[in-house]
């Protein structure tokens, strides 16, 4: 099973103790707001990395990472998006994307705040990492 680090709103600080905590992940997944290219390239560089851009991020991390990020892993649906909202006040733009491409698991960031809910009407975990940068 592998062992994922989830990290959102670094705002271009990051602890050197993320990469402690990150050692024996297989994987690290951004929820978007890196605040610059080298918060992303540290951390590529560090683990394989999957990510969002963030409503902060400019046009060199929207250039490599999605708005929305739709993946398997492990035979889990995985749907990561920057601004998402909670279940059942979904942000109206993601909505329609959760009830398409039915994942369940969904990742968000943007609100600062860790949270993790099922959603029973989706079926879907929803998880919400909090921020780890120093702004916000």
């Amino acid at each position: 099973m592998k062992k994922i680090g989830l990290i959102s709103d670094t705002h271009g600080h990051l602890e050197d103790a993320v990469f402690r905590h990150f050692d024996d992940c297989d994987e690290i997944w951004h929820g978007g707001d890196f605040g610059n290219l080298e918060i992303a390239n540290q951390l590529a560089s560090f683990k394989p990395l999957r990510g969002v851009y963030g409503n902060i991020d400019g046009n060199d991390i929207r250039s490599i990472y999605p708005e929305n990020l739709f993946f398997t892993c492990e035979y889990v649906k995985i749907f990561m998006t920057h601004i998402g909202g909670y279940p059942p006040s979904y942000n109206p733009r993601v909505r329609p994307l959760l009830q398409q491409h039915r994942p369940q698991l969904f990742i968000a960031g943007h609100s600062h705040i860790l949270k993790v809910i099922y959603d029973e009407k989706l079926q879907c975990l929803h998880m919400n990492p909090g921020a780890a940068g120093k702004q916000g």
